[in-house]
C-alpha cells in the first residue's frame, strides 16, 4: 500500500467549497440568516491555517515545556467554553468545570500516552497534542451538555436526583451513539485518515478502539466529576426568565 498522503493544491482544495457556497447561497435566499454561518466558515479557515503553523512549530521545538503550556490552554479555553450554556452562572462554576475536565481528561491522557503508547519521550508533541486535543475537547462536549441540562431541570423544580440522572443521560447521548454508528455509519476521522495514508484497516480498527475508549471514558469521568462538584451551586440556579 502507499504509505503518504498525496498533497492538497490550493486549486483542488477550492473544490471542497463548491458545496459550502451552495448552502450560503440557499441560506440568504430563505432569509436564514447566513451571516454567522460564513464568519463560522472563515473563522474555520483562518483557524486551522494558523495550528498548522503551529503545530509545526512545537512539533519541531521539542520542548516540554512548550508541550505543557499547550495542554494547559486546552484545560482553561475548554473548560471556559463548555459554560457557555450557563452563562449567568458561569464564573462561579469554572473552576469546578476547569477540576473536572482537567482530572477526567488528564487521566486518561496519562493512561494512553504513558501506560498505552508508552511515548519516548513522554512530551512527544506529535502523539501527545493530537490525542489531548481529542479527549479534551468531548469532555468538554459531555461537561457543557451535562451543565445545560441540570440547569434547566433544576429550574424547573426537579429533585437533585432525578435532575442529575437527566444531565448525565444527555451527555452520554452523543458518545454512546458514536459507539453504536463507528464501523456501521461512519468510519471516525483517525481512522479514516490512517487508511488514507497507507495504515493496515486491521491496525487503523485498533487506534480507532483506542480512541472511542479514551473518549468515553474521559467524557464519563469529567461529567461525573462535574455534576458532583457543582451541586451546591447549581441546586440554588434560577432559569433565566429574560
Amino acid at each position: 500500500m502507499n504509505n503518504s498522503v498525496e498533497t492538497l493544491s490550493l486549486v483542488s482544495l477550492s473544490l471542497a467549497f463548491i458545496p459550502v457556497v451552495v448552502v450560503l447561497v440557499m441560506m440568504f435566499r430563505w432569509s436564514l440568516g447566513p451571516g454567522n454561518a460564513l464568519y463560522a466558515v472563515i473563522r474555520m479557515l483562518g483557524q486551522l491555517l494558523l495550528v498548522g503553523y503551529f503545530l509545526s512549530f512545537i512539533f519541531e521545538s521539542d520542548s516540554s515545556a512548550v508541550v505543557l503550556a499547550v495542554l494547559a490552554v486546552m484545560v482553561f479555553a475548554s473548560s471556559w467554553i463548555g459554560l457557555g450554556s450557563i452563562k449567568e452562572h458561569r464564573h462561579l462554576l469554572y473552576r469546578r468545570a476547569l477540576l473536572a475536565i482537567g482530572l477526567g481528561g488528564g487521566l486518561v491522557l496519562i493512561l494512553i500516552t504513558q501506560g498505552v503508547l508508552r511515548l519516548d519521550p513522554w512530551y512527544e508533541a506529535r502523539y501527545l497534542i493530537p490525542l489531548a486535543g481529542m479527549i479534551f475537547a468531548n469532555a468538554m462536549n459531555a461537561v457543557s451538555l451535562a451543565a445545560e441540562r441540570l440547569y434547566a431541570e433544576i429550574g424547573r423544580g426537579v429533585e437533585w436526583q432525578e435532575a442529575r440522572n437527566i444531565a448525565c443521560r444527555a451527555a452520554f447521548i452523543p458518545i454512546i451513539n458514536s459507539l453504536f454508528a463507528v464501523g456501521l455509519v461512519s468510519l471516525p476521522g483517525m481512522m479514516t485518515g490512517q487508511i488514507l495514508s497507507g495504515v493496515s484497516p486491521l491496525v487503523a480498527a485498533r487506534y480507532q478502539i483506542l480512541v472511542m475508549c479514551m473518549i468515553f471514558g474521559a467524557s464519563g469521568i469529567s461529567t461525573l466529576c462535574f455534576i458532583t462538584w457543582s451541586r451546591p451551586i447549581l441546586e440554588k440556579a434560577k432559569p433565566d426568565t429574560d
